[in-house]
């Protein structure tokens, strides 16, 4: 199997804009970023599709090798309906922002800034922990695979 190199570097120039774009702070964009990033998704698994070859309708006179394979267009499908369904909701939220703050541009939140700057020792992960950590001091009257109570024999 060959694959296109022009193929494979619109793929890759669409995903390096869909990642850049996810990564600024205008909702605006990151919708942009979304939308480039699943264009590229599907040229991806266009190109892992394999060759083109004959509709997958059953001929008596075709090889089985010369059909071409049904399920990278049902991911296609999938993936332009997971897509438009996640424009959708991130239209929404585009709208949502700018109804309630006349912005799309996703702010500092005061809460974030502070956890940021705190110091990443934590007492109960970071501190040490005593080499010995049974519960039960001083108990070996009970061996380990003893697990009937002694008690008079019948």
């Amino acid at each position: 199997m060959s694959t296109n190199i022009t193929l494979l570097i619109v793929m890759g120039i669409l995903f390096a804009v869909g990642i850049y774009l996810l990564l600024e702070r205008s909702l605006t964009r990151v919708l942009l970023g979304i939308v480039v990033l699943g264009n590229g998704v599907n040229l991806l698994i266009l190109s892992a599709g394999g060759r083109r070859g004959e509709a997958p309708l059953y001929k008596s006179a075709l090889d089985a090798q010369e059909y071409s394979d049904p399920l990278p267009q049902a991911l296609i499908l999938t993936a332009i309906v997971i897509t438009f369904a996640v424009t959708a909701f991130m239209l929404g939220i585009i709208y949502r922002s700018w109804v309630i703050s006349r912005a799309d541009v996703v702010a500092d939140d005061d809460e974030d800034l502070r956890v940021s700057q705190q110091s990443t020792f934590d007492f109960e992960e970071d501190s040490p922990v005593p080499e010995d950590t049974t519960e039960f001091e001083g108990d070996e009257s009970v061996p380990a695979g003893n697990t009937k109570e002694a008690g008079p024999s019948a």
